[in-house]
């Protein structure tokens, strides 16, 4: 069966940057079908010219999708854009630093969706991606709810997993965040935690107490691993672009962890990481803040001044605002 050539705009997604995960996205999105056309766009045509035709192999045993290499014309009427191209890291190599090579990358992208006249929302996975987020909030000028980064999605399913491995229960069970960024200062906040309605004391009755110390560090290393092991990461990061964009274009109103400019929750303004957020057809509906204990609190505070001295380093002319300020941001 042939795809609708004529789909409405709305059943099409952009994805800028046909690396591993700009790739590995584009297959998971085509075996989801949640969009009728999947645009990659990547400076090296060719590259994007043979995923598209790739996933477009594969999708001739999956459902009705086309996927093809365009160009950022192509992306203006998709209903979400996502720019995953920027600086690679290697080893362990931190995710901030390849923030000025990322910075040059994403600026330009967000220039050239804008030229084309895109409207709809942008999800960012470059990394650093809370910097990026910020990056693609001021050069856009979209409202800042519609730019998200992807965050510590990633980091809070990591964490789930690993404590249902230690509780033997179901990665689905368990309900909990990692906040802030989206790197070495992520807060993975334990007090969020819930099995059944139950705290991680209360659900550990008359068993030993969980290392949580150790289990934060090992959510907070897992992606240096994998680059260690295989040189990158795509499939986990990949799967949670996925997740935000069904949010979108299904308009659920879920709840996920992404990165957003905050607008004052626990003080904290004129930055972008990661809070429980209300995710629907627009972006980022609603911005939600936890409980946190004390702790917790400091530590996402703390996280916030490293993003901020982290952006400020940046060279100005790729952080500059192009359109509308970031200040503009509703409740």
């Amino acid at each position: 069966m042939c795809p609708d050539l004529t789909a409405p705009a709305h059943d099409r997604i952009a994805i800028v940057g046909a690396g591993h995960v700009g790739a590995t996205a584009a297959y998971a999105l085509m075996l989801r079908a949640l969009f009728r056309e999947i645009v990659l766009i990547d400076t090296n045509r060719a590259l994007a010219e043979a995923e598209a035709a790739d996933i477009a192999d594969a999708n001739a045993l999956a459902r009705p999708t086309r996927v093809w290499a365009g160009d950022y014309a192509d992306a203006a009427s998709a209903v979400i854009a996502v720019i995953t191209a920027g600086g690679l890291t290697h080893g362990a190599q931190t995710r901030l630093s390849v923030a000025t090579e990322s910075a040059a990358i994403v600026s330009d992208c967000v220039d050239r969706l804008m030229a084309a006249d895109f409207h709809g929302v942008i999800v960012v996975s470059s990394n650093p991606v809370d910097l990026m987020t910020l990056v693609a909030a001021r050069r856009s000028g979209l409202a800042p709810t519609q730019v998200i980064g992807t965050g510590t999605l990633l980091d809070t399913s990591r964490l789930k997993q690993t404590l249902s491995e230690a509780l033997k229960v179901s990665p689905s069970s368990v309900e909990t965040f990692v906040l802030g960024e989206h790197g070495d200062s992520e807060v993975v906040a334990f007090s969020t935690a819930r099995i059944g309605g139950q705290t991680l004391a209360q659900f550990r009755a008359g068993s030993n107490a969980l290392d949580q110390t150790a289990i934060a560090r090992q959510v907070r290393v897992a992606g240096y691993e994998i680059v260690k092991g295989k040189g990158y990461t795509s499939w986990g990061v990949a799967t949670a672009i996925v997740r935000i964009c069904e949010a979108i274009i299904r308009d659920e109103r879920a709840v996920l962890p992404v990165s957003t400019l905050l607008t004052g929750q626990y003080g904290l303004s004129d930055v972008c990481l990661s809070l429980p957020c209300v995710l629907g057809a627009d972006g980022v509906e609603r911005i939600l803040a936890p409980d946190l204990d004390p702790d917790e609190t400091a530590a996402l505070v703390a996280s916030a001044k490293i993003l901020r001295t982290a952006f400020a380093t940046l060279p100005t002319d790729t952080v500059r605002l192009t359109r509308l300020s970031c200040s503009q941001a509703p409740d």
